[in-house]
């Protein structure tokens, strides 16, 4: 094992591009499927049976296919329909879609967990479906949503690492490069990358448990 060859200013440097980019994604990819999710999950918990049952279904076929599959066939068959999307944006969109889709469930388990005595007391009092939903059970949902849905976040960005099969250049496609320049750097390299990912993901963790002990 090589450490200062394998952390010598040009290596790190570019592991830490690599983990900008995972950052990159990861955010971009929360903040999407964090709408497709909320809007999925409320969908279904929506007592409209056909919109019900038509995101049910999408939502289970996408949970229920690997994340890699997801990735990769955005990146290789949306070409072959006339949508071409770089690698950085073919990594958003399958994360985005997969990791929406586990929110979907999270939102509707955390809308179904309020008492329906608020909804009909919230009925009777004259509001709409639609107003009892954003005003009722909405906010109180997505409290009780955060720790599950912080857990989420957790597992979409070490799933980030996935990207690396369409050749997206982040932490780990980077890790593998320096590793590759010289046998003697791959510990260090792989030391380095697990740090950075228990720092960020111990973190959230943290936020996790905290939201969770405030849920309470």
């Amino acid at each position: 094992m090589d450490f200062s060859g394998a952390y010598a200013s040009d290596n790190l440097r570019f592991i830490l591009e690599g983990f900008l980019v995972t950052l990159e994604v990861a955010f971009l990819s929360i903040v999407f499927s964090f709408i497709l999710g909320t809007a999925a999950g409320v969908l279904r918990y929506t007592r409209i049976p056909a919109v019900s049952q038509a995101t049910g279904l999408l939502v289970d076929i996408i949970r229920n296919l690997p994340l890699l599959l997801i990735i990769f066939s955005i990146k290789m068959v949306l070409p072959q329909l006339g949508v071409k999307l770089s690698v950085f944006w073919s990594a958003v969109a399958g994360l985005s879609l997969f990791e929406g889709a586990m929110v979907a469930e999270i939102v509707r388990s955390g809308l179904k967990s309020i008492d329906r005595g608020q909804i009909e007391a919230a009925r009777s009092s004259g509001l709409s479906y639609l107003q009892t939903l954003w005003h009722i059970l909405l906010p109180q949902g997505l409290r009780r949503m955060s720790p599950p849905m912080v857990s989420q976040f957790i597992s979409l960005l070490k799933d980030t690492s996935l990207a690396v099969i369409i050749s997206l250049p982040e932490l780990m496609h980077n890790v593998q490069i320096v590793g590759g320049h010289n046998f003697n750097y791959v510990i260090p390299a792989l030391i380095l990358a697990a740090l950075l990912y228990f720092g960020i993901n111990y973190t959230l963790s943290i936020v996790a448990r905290r939201l969770e002990a405030r849920a309470l």
